[in-house]
């Protein structure tokens, strides 16, 4: 149950919050236009209080931003109709750090908060694990390492990662796993990248070959330079992949002809707030190397070479327009 904010949140003016709250509603709404926006800033610098409403209201969209894809988006959902209430108590959260709140969405998207090995948004970890395969966890992703005496199970909770395996140290070899929710994929010495998105995975093989077994008991061998996605109850067909795919491990982003909404879509995994494309330049085809270490360098690097525009309302909230 949803309880009513404090008389006042860390000093904040809770009538100003609530004037927050509405521009954040019209911001999620998706149809903020450039009018709205000068509006907005007219209204945060109107005073230190109005600066210090509108900083709080950042860290709401920082705090979603940082949330799984679902549950950030069917939260930010439930923010809006009857949802002002619902927004000014997620801003007088945040003068105590919304931890409550992190912690519930973190209980909702199935406990990743505790998985053994997680990455923050914009970070990436690479590790060697016990039986020597080397282990790269991409952006915002959180993996359960579940080795035992009979396999060496990795279980993906959210996110990608990118898999080398080796040859298993023990007496007995095990076999090697990687769980997903729509099934698993079992390694033939192998080079793989694994990654959830919702209701799916993807899998792609950059050396050797892997077997696909989704929930329901559908099967398909996957080689080398084949990619494919699959669901608990068919695999799609194979696909070829290239080897620049893989390129997230070093910190780049390689795109080939790709519509100019897909590179915004990766890009905003790897930053906080949000990131949007507008739909006239949603269909340009880009083609480059784009660093995901520094997304505001790729989006300035697009903006120079592109007929684009960046329509910035706060460090948290951008939008890629036309020039």
């Amino acid at each position: 149950m949803l309880l009513s904010p404090p008389p006042r949140a860390d000093g904040v003016d809770p009538r100003l919050l609530g004037e927050a709250a509405d521009w954040l509603m019209r911001l999620q709404s998706g149809k903020n236009t450039a009018e709205h926006r000068r509006a907005i800033e007219q209204w945060r610098t109107q005073s230190a209080a109005h600066a210090a409403a509108w900083q709080r209201a950042e860290t709401v969209l920082t705090t979603f931003g940082q949330v799984p894809t679902r549950i950030g988006r069917e939260t930010l959902n439930g923010l809006r109709s009857p949802g002002r209430r619902r927004v000014v108590h997620a801003l007088g959260l945040c003068a105590l750090g919304a931890p409550v709140a992190w912690l519930a969405w973190q209980h909702q998207s199935g406990g990743s908060w505790g998985a053994d090995l997680r990455t923050a948004k914009g970070e990436q970890r690479t590790l060697a694990l016990a039986d020597g395969t080397l282990l790269v966890l991409n952006t915002d992703s959180a993996v359960d390492v579940l080795f035992s005496v009979d396999t060496r199970r990795l279980r993906l909770l959210r996110g990608e990662i990118l898999v080398t395996t080796a040859r298993d140290p023990a007496a007995q070899a095990r076999p090697f796993v990687v769980e997903t929710a729509e099934g698993s994929i079992r390694p033939i010495g192998t080079r793989f990248s694994v990654r959830q998105f919702e209701g799916e995975t993807h899998a792609a093989v950059f050396e050797g070959a892997v077997e696909i077994h989704t929930a329901r008991g559908r099967e398909h061998l996957l080689h080398a330079g084949e990619q494919s996605r699959f669901q608990t109850h068919q695999i799609g067909a194979a696909t070829p992949v290239e080897s620049s795919a893989a390129l997230w491990e070093h910190g780049m982003l390689a795109a080939r002809d790709m519509p100019l909404a897909a590179l915004i879509a990766e890009l905003a995994r790897y930053r906080p707030g949000v990131l949007r494309c507008h739909p006239d330049v949603a269909h340009l085809r880009v083609s480059g190397a784009f660093p995901l270490r520094d997304t505001d360098a790729s989006l300035e690097l697009l903006r120079l070479t592109r007929p684009l525009a960046l329509r910035r309302m706060t460090v948290y909230w951008v939008s890629v327009e036309p020039r």
